[in-house]
This record gives structure tokens, C-alpha cells and sequence, in this order.
């Protein structure tokens, strides 16, 4: 089994910790924005399915 050679220094790994927590905020932040879009209509750039039988009822 693969071990590694060194141990990762506390910076590094609060290094990585810090840009993994960044990515997960772009991303709420993105689908926020998405949906807020989708509700009010303004929606461009990608296709989502409406159903027709739920806006007739």
C-alpha cells in the first residue's frame, strides 16, 4: 500500500483545507445565482424541463 514519504507540513495541508472550502462557496454562490435566475424568468445560457401538466393544474 502507497504511504507517504513525508509528513505534510500544517501549512500545506491548511493550504489545501482553505481552497477546498473556497471551490464549495463558488459553488453555492453559482447555484444561488442560478436559481434565482430560473424563478424570476431570466434564465439563459442552459434548458430545463417544464413540465405542462403542472402549470395547468
Amino acid at each position: 500500500m502507497a504511504v507517504p514519504k513525508k509528513k505534510t507540513s500544517k501549512g500545506k495541508r491548511n493550504q489545501r483545507h482553505a481552497h477546498w472550502k473556497a471551490k464549495a462557496s463558488a459553488a453555492a454562490q453559482k447555484a444561488l445565482s442560478i436559481g434565482k435566475a430560473v424563478l424570476s424568468g431570466r434564465a439563459q445560457g442552459f434548458v430545463y424541463p417544464i413540465n405542462e401538466d403542472e402549470t395547468e393544474a
